[in-house]
Protein backbone atom coordinates (compact mmCIF):
# COMPACT_ATOMS: atom_id res chain seq x y z
CA UNK A 1 0.00 0.00 0.00
CA UNK A 2 1.32 3.46 -0.80
CA UNK A 3 0.82 7.33 -0.47
CA UNK A 4 1.69 10.08 -2.08
CA UNK A 5 3.22 11.18 -5.40
CA UNK A 6 6.00 8.72 -7.25
CA UNK A 7 7.34 7.46 -10.17
CA UNK A 8 5.11 4.45 -10.97
CA UNK A 9 7.72 3.23 -12.81
CA UNK A 10 10.27 3.30 -9.81
CA UNK A 11 9.35 1.91 -5.97
CA UNK A 12 11.10 0.28 -3.96
CA UNK A 13 10.54 -3.03 -5.41
CA UNK A 14 11.83 -1.99 -8.75
CA UNK A 15 15.36 -1.39 -6.83
CA UNK A 16 14.99 -4.93 -4.61
CA UNK A 17 13.36 -3.66 -1.72
CA UNK A 18 10.80 -5.78 -1.17
CA UNK A 19 8.36 -7.30 1.59
CA UNK A 20 8.36 -3.93 3.93
CA UNK A 21 4.73 -2.76 5.50
CA UNK A 22 2.96 0.76 4.09
CA UNK A 23 5.45 2.38 1.80
CA UNK A 24 4.54 6.10 1.94
CA UNK A 25 6.20 8.03 -0.65
CA UNK A 26 6.89 12.04 -0.81
CA UNK A 27 4.17 12.67 1.88
CA UNK A 28 4.37 16.43 2.35
CA UNK A 29 4.65 18.66 5.94
CA UNK A 30 1.32 17.82 7.41
CA UNK A 31 1.16 14.13 6.75
CA UNK A 32 4.55 13.50 7.97
CA UNK A 33 3.52 15.32 10.97
CA UNK A 34 0.40 13.43 11.50
CA UNK A 35 2.61 10.02 10.85
CA UNK A 36 5.13 11.31 13.06
CA UNK A 37 2.47 11.70 15.86
CA UNK A 38 0.53 8.58 15.43
CA UNK A 39 4.19 6.42 15.93
CA UNK A 40 4.84 8.55 18.74
CA UNK A 41 7.71 10.10 17.78
CA UNK A 42 7.47 13.41 19.37
CA UNK A 43 5.10 16.24 19.93
CA UNK A 44 3.40 18.83 18.83
CA UNK A 45 4.82 22.30 19.38
CA UNK A 46 3.83 26.31 18.87
CA UNK A 47 3.02 26.82 16.09
CA UNK A 48 2.91 23.42 14.43
CA UNK A 49 6.64 23.01 14.98
CA UNK A 50 7.53 19.16 15.72
CA UNK A 51 9.56 18.51 19.06
CA UNK A 52 11.88 15.64 19.27
CA UNK A 53 14.21 13.86 21.28
CA UNK A 54 16.80 11.86 19.26
CA UNK A 55 17.60 9.67 22.45
CA UNK A 56 21.29 8.69 23.09
CA UNK A 57 22.88 9.87 20.07
CA UNK A 58 22.29 13.36 20.25
CA UNK A 59 25.05 14.84 17.89
CA UNK A 60 27.27 12.52 14.72
CA UNK A 61 29.26 9.48 15.17
CA UNK A 62 32.25 10.03 12.90
CA UNK A 63 34.39 6.98 14.26
CA UNK A 64 31.07 5.02 13.11
CA UNK A 65 31.26 6.50 9.43
CA UNK A 66 32.58 3.85 6.55
CA UNK A 67 33.87 3.51 3.23
CA UNK A 68 33.53 0.64 1.36
CA UNK A 69 36.69 -0.74 -0.02
CA UNK A 70 35.89 -1.32 -3.69
CA UNK A 71 38.62 -1.45 -6.71
CA UNK A 72 36.83 1.76 -8.34
CA UNK A 73 37.75 4.12 -4.98
CA UNK A 74 40.31 2.29 -3.30
CA UNK A 75 42.95 4.47 -4.55
CA UNK A 76 41.57 8.14 -3.95
CA UNK A 77 39.95 7.55 -0.67
CA UNK A 78 41.60 9.87 2.26
CA UNK A 79 41.75 6.11 4.17
CA UNK A 80 43.82 8.06 6.86
CA UNK A 81 40.62 9.52 7.57
CA UNK A 82 37.71 7.64 6.74
CA UNK A 83 37.48 3.94 7.87
CA UNK A 84 37.46 0.91 5.46
CA UNK A 85 34.28 -1.39 5.41
CA UNK A 86 35.10 -4.77 3.45
CA UNK A 87 32.35 -5.30 -0.01
CA UNK A 88 31.29 -8.66 1.97
CA UNK A 89 31.00 -7.09 5.18
CA UNK A 90 28.55 -4.21 3.55
CA UNK A 91 26.55 -6.89 1.53
CA UNK A 92 25.78 -8.65 4.66
CA UNK A 93 24.87 -5.46 6.23
CA UNK A 94 22.98 -4.78 3.74
CA UNK A 95 21.02 -8.15 3.25
CA UNK A 96 20.59 -8.19 7.51
CA UNK A 97 18.85 -4.52 7.27
CA UNK A 98 16.57 -5.29 4.82
CA UNK A 99 15.70 -8.33 6.13
CA UNK A 100 14.86 -6.18 10.20
CA UNK A 101 12.72 -3.88 8.15
CA UNK A 102 10.53 -6.48 6.23
CA UNK A 103 6.69 -5.99 7.29
CA UNK A 104 7.84 -2.63 9.33
CA UNK A 105 6.40 0.84 7.59
CA UNK A 106 8.61 3.01 6.18
CA UNK A 107 8.67 6.50 4.74
CA UNK A 108 10.31 7.36 1.21
CA UNK A 109 11.35 11.18 -0.12
CA UNK A 110 12.52 11.47 -3.43
CA UNK A 111 14.91 14.70 -3.42
CA UNK A 112 18.19 16.60 -4.85
CA UNK A 113 21.47 17.57 -3.49
CA UNK A 114 21.91 20.45 -5.11
CA UNK A 115 20.83 23.78 -6.40
CA UNK A 116 22.66 23.88 -9.72
CA UNK A 117 21.23 21.35 -11.89
CA UNK A 118 24.42 20.70 -13.74
CA UNK A 119 25.66 19.45 -10.89
CA UNK A 120 22.93 17.86 -8.57
CA UNK A 121 22.00 14.75 -7.95
CA UNK A 122 18.83 12.92 -6.64
CA UNK A 123 18.93 10.95 -3.73
CA UNK A 124 16.23 8.71 -2.53
CA UNK A 125 15.88 9.06 1.23
CA UNK A 126 14.42 5.79 2.99
CA UNK A 127 13.22 6.61 6.68
CA UNK A 128 12.06 4.53 9.22
CA UNK A 129 11.00 7.40 11.60
CA UNK A 130 8.14 9.95 9.81
CA UNK A 131 10.15 12.81 11.55
CA UNK A 132 13.54 11.55 9.85
CA UNK A 133 11.77 12.19 6.80
CA UNK A 134 9.94 15.61 7.34
CA UNK A 135 13.68 16.53 8.88
CA UNK A 136 15.43 15.52 5.53
CA UNK A 137 12.37 17.23 3.54
CA UNK A 138 13.23 20.18 4.89
CA UNK A 139 17.13 20.14 4.59
CA UNK A 140 17.61 19.01 1.17
CA UNK A 141 16.23 20.60 -2.37
CA UNK A 142 12.43 19.55 -2.98
CA UNK A 143 11.08 18.79 -6.76
CA UNK A 144 8.52 20.10 -8.03
CA UNK A 145 5.04 16.76 -7.38
CA UNK A 146 5.41 17.23 -11.70
CA UNK A 147 9.18 15.98 -11.49
CA UNK A 148 8.31 13.16 -9.53
CA UNK A 149 6.42 11.65 -12.09
CA UNK A 150 9.57 11.17 -13.74
CA UNK A 151 11.90 10.77 -10.75
CA UNK A 152 14.51 8.05 -10.35
CA UNK A 153 17.44 8.26 -8.07
CA UNK A 154 21.03 8.57 -8.32
CA UNK A 155 21.62 7.18 -4.43
CA UNK A 156 19.37 5.72 -1.99
CA UNK A 157 19.95 6.31 1.46
CA UNK A 158 18.09 3.67 4.03
CA UNK A 159 17.97 5.07 7.53
CA UNK A 160 17.00 2.57 9.85
CA UNK A 161 17.90 3.35 13.74
CA UNK A 162 16.33 -0.08 15.36
CA UNK A 163 18.80 -1.72 13.10
CA UNK A 164 21.55 -2.58 15.26
CA UNK A 165 24.87 -3.23 13.71
CA UNK A 166 27.28 -6.22 14.41
CA UNK A 167 30.93 -5.38 14.12
CA UNK A 168 32.51 -8.56 13.74
CA UNK A 169 29.13 -9.77 10.76
CA UNK A 170 29.48 -6.04 9.35
CA UNK A 171 33.15 -5.40 9.21
CA UNK A 172 32.18 -2.01 11.25
CA UNK A 173 33.21 -0.38 14.71
CA UNK A 174 30.20 -0.99 16.77
CA UNK A 175 26.00 -1.27 16.68
CA UNK A 176 26.12 2.41 14.92
CA UNK A 177 26.94 2.05 11.90
CA UNK A 178 27.08 4.90 8.35
CA UNK A 179 28.15 2.79 5.24
CA UNK A 180 28.36 4.40 2.28
CA UNK A 181 28.91 2.13 -1.04
CA UNK A 182 30.15 4.74 -3.87
CA UNK A 183 29.76 1.35 -6.61
CA UNK A 184 25.96 0.17 -5.62
CA UNK A 185 25.45 3.75 -4.46
CA UNK A 186 23.81 3.16 -1.62
CA UNK A 187 24.55 4.28 1.84
CA UNK A 188 23.28 2.57 4.85
CA UNK A 189 22.74 4.31 8.83
CA UNK A 190 21.50 2.23 11.59
CA UNK A 191 21.64 2.63 15.37
CA UNK A 192 21.23 6.70 16.17
CA UNK A 193 18.21 8.38 15.40
CA UNK A 194 20.41 11.82 15.04
CA UNK A 195 18.75 13.28 11.99
CA UNK A 196 22.10 15.04 10.82
CA UNK A 197 23.61 11.54 9.85
CA UNK A 198 21.11 12.13 6.63
CA UNK A 199 22.54 15.06 5.52
CA UNK A 200 25.70 14.76 6.26
CA UNK A 201 25.68 11.97 3.94
CA UNK A 202 24.78 13.60 1.02
CA UNK A 203 27.83 16.04 2.15
CA UNK A 204 29.54 13.54 1.86
CA UNK A 205 28.71 11.89 -1.63
CA UNK A 206 29.45 15.78 -3.22
CA UNK A 207 32.74 16.20 -1.83
CA UNK A 208 33.71 13.38 -3.34
CA UNK A 209 32.09 13.47 -6.62
CA UNK A 210 32.31 17.15 -7.39
CA UNK A 211 36.20 17.91 -7.46
CA UNK A 212 36.86 15.54 -10.50
CA UNK A 213 34.20 17.78 -12.39
CA UNK A 214 36.41 20.90 -11.38
CA UNK A 215 33.43 22.15 -8.27
CA UNK A 216 34.99 22.99 -5.02
CA UNK A 217 32.61 21.23 -2.35
CA UNK A 218 33.08 23.59 0.54
CA UNK A 219 31.65 23.29 4.23
CA UNK A 220 30.04 26.75 4.64
CA UNK A 221 27.83 29.40 4.95
CA UNK A 222 27.17 32.03 2.21
CA UNK A 223 25.36 34.98 1.25
CA UNK A 224 25.21 37.85 -1.28
CA UNK A 225 24.83 41.61 -1.76
CA UNK A 226 20.82 42.18 -1.38
CA UNK A 227 20.17 42.26 -5.47
CA UNK A 228 23.51 41.36 -6.36
CA UNK A 229 24.04 38.12 -6.40
CA UNK A 230 27.67 39.17 -8.04
CA UNK A 231 28.70 40.29 -4.79
CA UNK A 232 28.96 36.66 -2.85
CA UNK A 233 30.50 36.25 0.55
CA UNK A 234 31.69 32.59 1.75
CA UNK A 235 32.35 31.98 5.68
CA UNK A 236 34.05 28.72 6.41
CA UNK A 237 34.16 27.56 10.16
CA UNK A 238 33.93 24.92 12.57
CA UNK A 239 31.04 24.79 15.30
CA UNK A 240 31.01 27.77 17.49
CA UNK A 241 32.90 30.07 15.21
CA UNK A 242 29.71 32.04 14.71
CA UNK A 243 29.38 30.90 10.59
CA UNK A 244 25.20 30.70 10.84
CA UNK A 245 25.10 33.95 12.98
CA UNK A 246 27.41 35.89 10.66
CA UNK A 247 25.97 35.04 7.41
CA UNK A 248 22.66 35.86 8.35
CA UNK A 249 23.05 39.53 7.58
CA UNK A 250 19.49 41.01 7.13
CA UNK A 251 21.07 43.44 4.79
CA UNK A 252 22.31 40.73 2.50
CA UNK A 253 20.50 37.78 0.87
CA UNK A 254 21.09 34.40 2.25
CA UNK A 255 22.12 31.78 -0.19
CA UNK A 256 22.84 28.56 2.27
CA UNK A 257 24.11 28.01 6.06
CA UNK A 258 26.10 24.85 5.94
CA UNK A 259 26.97 23.66 2.73
CA UNK A 260 27.92 24.97 -0.62
CA UNK A 261 29.83 23.74 -4.34
CA UNK A 262 31.96 26.44 -6.32
CA UNK A 263 32.41 26.01 -9.90
CA UNK A 264 32.96 27.67 -13.36
CA UNK A 265 29.81 29.93 -12.95
CA UNK A 266 29.92 30.45 -9.44
CA UNK A 267 28.97 29.14 -5.73
CA UNK A 268 25.25 27.32 -4.93
CA UNK A 269 23.44 25.93 -2.17
CA UNK A 270 24.06 22.11 -1.57
CA UNK A 271 20.42 22.54 0.62
CA UNK A 272 17.01 23.57 0.97
CA UNK A 273 16.84 24.65 4.53
CA UNK A 274 19.26 25.04 7.59
CA UNK A 275 19.79 23.10 10.42
CA UNK A 276 20.74 25.76 13.13
CA UNK A 277 21.76 25.59 16.49
CA UNK A 278 19.55 26.87 19.28
CA UNK A 279 21.01 27.19 22.33
CA UNK A 280 21.16 30.53 23.30
CA UNK A 281 19.26 32.03 21.07
CA UNK A 282 18.38 35.63 21.07
CA UNK A 283 15.59 36.74 19.96
CA UNK A 284 17.10 40.33 19.41
CA UNK A 285 20.59 39.18 17.92
CA UNK A 286 19.05 36.16 15.65
CA UNK A 287 15.05 37.13 15.04
CA UNK A 288 15.23 35.08 11.74
CA UNK A 289 16.20 31.71 13.29
CA UNK A 290 14.34 32.18 16.78
CA UNK A 291 10.89 33.07 14.47
CA UNK A 292 11.29 29.52 12.44
CA UNK A 293 10.68 27.91 16.13
CA UNK A 294 7.47 28.50 16.06
CA UNK A 295 6.65 27.88 12.83
CA UNK A 296 4.65 25.11 11.22
CA UNK A 297 7.00 21.98 10.33
CA UNK A 298 10.06 23.04 11.83
CA UNK A 299 11.36 20.10 13.83
CA UNK A 300 12.90 21.07 17.35
CA UNK A 301 15.14 18.24 17.93
CA UNK A 302 16.66 17.83 22.14
CA UNK A 303 15.03 21.05 23.47
CA UNK A 304 13.80 21.30 26.73
CA UNK A 305 10.47 22.19 27.03
CA UNK A 306 7.69 23.08 29.12
CA UNK A 307 4.81 19.90 28.97
CA UNK A 308 2.20 22.19 29.07
CA UNK A 309 2.62 25.13 27.62
CA UNK A 310 5.05 23.73 25.33
CA UNK A 311 7.28 26.72 25.70
CA UNK A 312 11.27 26.35 24.64
CA UNK A 313 13.53 27.04 26.71
CA UNK A 314 16.51 28.12 24.78
CA UNK A 315 18.91 28.13 27.47
CA UNK A 316 18.88 24.66 29.20
CA UNK A 317 21.65 22.17 27.55
CA UNK A 318 20.29 19.32 30.18
CA UNK A 319 19.76 17.00 27.13
CA UNK A 320 22.24 18.46 24.85
CA UNK A 321 23.91 22.24 24.08
CA UNK A 322 23.94 20.51 20.47
CA UNK A 323 19.86 21.08 20.22
CA UNK A 324 18.60 22.33 17.38
CA UNK A 325 16.03 23.55 14.35
CA UNK A 326 15.34 22.18 11.17
CA UNK A 327 13.55 24.09 8.73
CA UNK A 328 13.07 25.12 4.75
CA UNK A 329 15.15 28.18 3.24
CA UNK A 330 11.82 30.10 2.55
CA UNK A 331 11.55 30.19 6.59
CA UNK A 332 13.66 32.96 6.06
CA UNK A 333 12.65 36.05 4.93
CA UNK A 334 15.68 37.13 3.05
CA UNK A 335 16.78 33.63 1.43
CA UNK A 336 17.56 33.74 -2.25
CA UNK A 337 15.43 32.29 -4.07
CA UNK A 338 17.59 30.24 -6.10
CA UNK A 339 19.94 29.29 -3.79
CA UNK A 340 23.05 30.68 -6.37
CA UNK A 341 25.52 33.08 -6.24
CA UNK A 342 28.95 34.55 -8.10
CA UNK A 343 32.01 33.91 -8.17
CA UNK A 344 32.78 34.37 -3.90
CA UNK A 345 34.38 38.10 -4.14
CA UNK A 346 35.38 37.62 -0.44
CA UNK A 347 36.34 34.33 1.45
CA UNK A 348 35.50 34.28 5.08
CA UNK A 349 37.40 31.46 7.27
CA UNK A 350 36.05 32.02 10.82
CA UNK A 351 38.41 30.45 13.73
CA UNK A 352 37.24 31.17 17.21
CA UNK A 353 41.08 31.42 19.29
CA UNK A 354 40.20 30.81 23.04
CA UNK A 355 44.52 31.91 23.51
CA UNK A 356 43.78 35.50 22.40
CA UNK A 357 46.25 35.53 19.75
CA UNK A 358 45.05 35.96 16.86
CA UNK A 359 43.56 39.57 15.65
CA UNK A 360 40.17 40.15 14.83
CA UNK A 361 40.58 39.83 11.13
CA UNK A 362 43.37 39.77 8.80
CA UNK A 363 44.02 39.46 5.46
CA UNK A 364 45.32 36.39 3.62
CA UNK A 365 47.67 35.81 0.55
CA UNK A 366 46.35 32.54 -1.74
CA UNK A 367 49.25 31.13 -0.04
CA UNK A 368 48.47 31.88 3.53
CA UNK A 369 44.37 31.00 2.77
CA UNK A 370 45.75 27.27 1.92
CA UNK A 371 47.80 27.10 4.64
CA UNK A 372 44.56 28.07 6.79
CA UNK A 373 42.11 26.12 5.28
CA UNK A 374 43.84 23.22 4.89
CA UNK A 375 44.57 23.95 9.16
CA UNK A 376 41.09 24.31 10.37
CA UNK A 377 41.85 25.35 13.22
CA UNK A 378 39.29 26.59 16.07
CA UNK A 379 39.66 25.99 20.47
CA UNK A 380 37.91 24.22 23.33
CA UNK A 381 37.81 26.19 25.96
CA UNK A 382 37.41 25.39 29.81
CA UNK A 383 34.76 23.76 30.66
CA UNK A 384 33.49 22.28 27.74
CA UNK A 385 34.59 18.89 28.32
CA UNK A 386 35.41 17.33 31.12
CA UNK A 387 39.45 17.50 31.69
CA UNK A 388 39.38 20.37 29.32
CA UNK A 389 41.10 23.00 32.11
CA UNK A 390 42.64 25.68 29.34
CA UNK A 391 42.13 26.23 25.70
CA UNK A 392 42.86 23.21 23.48
CA UNK A 393 43.57 23.39 19.54
CA UNK A 394 41.23 21.78 17.24
CA UNK A 395 42.09 21.71 14.02
CA UNK A 396 39.74 19.78 11.58
CA UNK A 397 40.78 20.24 7.71
CA UNK A 398 39.15 22.10 5.25
CA UNK A 399 37.05 23.22 8.09
CA UNK A 400 35.32 19.70 8.17
CA UNK A 401 37.47 16.63 8.16
CA UNK A 402 34.58 14.31 9.19
CA UNK A 403 33.11 15.04 5.96
CA UNK A 404 35.92 14.89 3.48
CA UNK A 405 36.46 11.18 1.35
CA UNK A 406 39.40 12.71 -0.31
CA UNK A 407 42.58 13.83 0.56
CA UNK A 408 42.77 17.53 2.24
CA UNK A 409 45.39 19.07 -0.32
CA UNK A 410 42.31 18.19 -3.30
CA UNK A 411 40.74 20.08 -1.91
CA UNK A 412 42.89 23.13 -0.60
CA UNK A 413 44.84 22.84 -4.56
CA UNK A 414 41.38 23.28 -5.65
CA UNK A 415 40.40 26.18 -3.78
CA UNK A 416 43.59 28.02 -4.67
CA UNK A 417 43.10 27.33 -7.90
CA UNK A 418 39.18 29.27 -7.74
CA UNK A 419 40.98 31.84 -5.52
CA UNK A 420 43.23 32.56 -8.20
CA UNK A 421 41.12 32.35 -11.05
CA UNK A 422 38.17 34.49 -10.08
CA UNK A 423 40.65 37.00 -7.31
CA UNK A 424 38.66 36.58 -4.32
CA UNK A 425 39.68 38.43 -1.22
CA UNK A 426 40.69 36.00 1.51
CA UNK A 427 40.18 36.99 5.17
CA UNK A 428 40.30 34.99 8.74
CA UNK A 429 38.51 36.58 11.40
CA UNK A 430 38.76 35.53 15.33
CA UNK A 431 35.51 35.34 16.91
CA UNK A 432 37.50 33.93 19.95
CA UNK A 433 38.89 36.15 23.08
CA UNK A 434 40.65 39.05 23.38
CA UNK A 435 43.01 40.81 26.41
CA UNK A 436 44.07 37.15 27.44
CA UNK A 437 42.98 33.31 26.95
CA UNK A 438 39.90 32.37 27.82
CA UNK A 439 39.28 32.94 31.96
CA UNK A 440 41.37 35.80 31.67
CA UNK A 441 40.13 38.24 28.78
CA UNK A 442 37.15 38.48 27.17
CA UNK A 443 34.96 37.40 24.21
CA UNK A 444 35.48 39.72 21.17
CA UNK A 445 32.67 42.12 20.69
CA UNK A 446 30.37 41.03 18.10
CA UNK A 447 29.54 44.53 17.11
CA UNK A 448 33.28 44.84 16.30
CA UNK A 449 33.39 41.89 14.15
CA UNK A 450 30.40 42.50 12.51
CA UNK A 451 31.84 46.25 11.40
CA UNK A 452 34.98 44.67 10.35
CA UNK A 453 32.78 42.03 8.09
CA UNK A 454 30.91 45.03 6.72
CA UNK A 455 34.24 46.40 5.53
CA UNK A 456 35.53 43.56 4.31
CA UNK A 457 32.56 42.96 2.02
CA UNK A 458 31.95 46.50 0.87
CA UNK A 459 35.75 46.63 0.02
CA UNK A 460 36.43 49.84 2.08
CA UNK A 461 38.78 47.13 4.15
CA UNK A 462 41.43 47.11 1.45
CA UNK A 463 41.87 51.05 1.34
CA UNK A 464 42.97 50.31 5.16
CA UNK A 465 46.66 50.83 6.31
CA UNK A 466 47.93 47.05 6.79
CA UNK A 467 50.73 45.90 9.62
CA UNK A 468 52.33 42.82 9.14
CA UNK A 469 51.75 40.14 12.08
CA UNK A 470 55.03 38.90 13.32
CA UNK A 471 53.60 35.45 14.07
CA UNK A 472 51.75 34.49 11.35
CA UNK A 473 52.85 36.90 8.50
CA UNK A 474 49.34 37.85 7.49
CA UNK A 475 48.77 41.26 7.12
CA UNK A 476 46.26 43.09 9.72
CA UNK A 477 44.37 46.58 9.49
CA UNK A 478 46.18 49.39 11.76
CA UNK A 479 42.78 51.08 12.04
CA UNK A 480 39.70 50.75 10.74
CA UNK A 481 36.48 53.12 11.37
CA UNK A 482 34.03 52.13 14.35
CA UNK A 483 36.34 49.85 15.81
CA UNK A 484 39.11 50.25 18.50
CA UNK A 485 42.37 50.35 17.05
CA UNK A 486 43.82 48.76 20.24
CA UNK A 487 41.63 45.79 19.09
CA UNK A 488 43.58 45.25 16.27
CA UNK A 489 46.63 44.62 17.82
CA UNK A 490 46.13 41.90 20.47
CA UNK A 491 49.22 42.14 21.96
CA UNK A 492 48.44 45.04 23.41
CA UNK A 493 45.21 44.21 24.56
CA UNK A 494 47.19 41.98 27.07
CA UNK A 495 48.60 43.28 30.51
CA UNK A 496 50.94 40.96 30.57
CA UNK A 497 53.33 41.37 27.01
CA UNK A 498 55.51 38.17 27.80
CA UNK A 499 52.48 36.16 28.47
CA UNK A 500 50.89 37.05 25.11
CA UNK A 501 54.37 36.46 23.72
CA UNK A 502 54.81 33.49 25.30
CA UNK A 503 51.13 31.96 24.05
CA UNK A 504 51.49 33.82 20.83
CA UNK A 505 54.84 31.26 20.45
CA UNK A 506 52.89 28.39 22.15
CA UNK A 507 50.04 28.77 19.24
CA UNK A 508 52.78 29.04 16.54
CA UNK A 509 54.01 25.54 17.00
CA UNK A 510 50.81 23.88 17.56
CA UNK A 511 50.16 25.28 14.23
CA UNK A 512 53.34 23.95 12.81
CA UNK A 513 53.14 20.52 14.39
CA UNK A 514 49.92 20.25 13.02
CA UNK A 515 50.98 21.21 9.30
CA UNK A 516 54.00 18.52 9.10
CA UNK A 517 51.12 16.00 7.91
CA UNK A 518 50.61 18.20 4.75
CA UNK A 519 54.12 19.35 3.86
CA UNK A 520 54.88 16.41 1.49
CA UNK A 521 52.14 17.67 -0.12
CA UNK A 522 51.99 21.20 -1.07
CA UNK A 523 54.37 23.60 -2.72
CA UNK A 524 57.16 26.11 -1.57
CA UNK A 525 55.21 29.07 -1.33
CA UNK A 526 52.75 27.61 0.64
CA UNK A 527 55.19 26.16 3.43
CA UNK A 528 56.82 29.51 3.19
CA UNK A 529 52.82 30.77 4.64
CA UNK A 530 53.63 28.87 7.62
CA UNK A 531 55.15 30.81 9.39
CA UNK A 532 55.68 34.66 10.03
Amino acid sequence: MTSGRVNPNFRLEDQGIAGLGNVSYNLMEPALIEAALKNGEGHLGNGGTFLVSTGKFTGRSPKDKHVVKTASVADSIWWENNAAMSEQGFDVLYEDMLTHMKGKDYYVQDLVGGADPEFAINVRFVSELAWHNLFIRHLMRRPSREALDGYVSDFTVINCPSFQADPARHDCRSETVIAMNFDRKIILIGGTEYAGENKKSVFTLLNYMLPEKGVMPMHCSANHAAGNPVDTAVFFGLSGTGKTTLSADPARTLIGDDEHGWSDTGAFNFEGGCYAKTIGLDPEAEPEIYNTCSMFGTVIENMVYDEETKELDFNDDSLTANMRCAYPLEAIPNASDTAIGGHPKNIIMLTCDAFGVLPPIARLTPAQAMYHFLSGFTAKVAGTERGVTEPQPTFSTCFGAPFMPRRPEAYGNLLREKIATHGATCWLVNTGWTGGAHGVGSRMPIKATRALLTAALDGSLNEATFRKDPNFGFDVPVTVPGVDAGLLDPRSTWEDKDAYDAAAAKLVGMFADNFEQYLPYIDEDVKAATIG
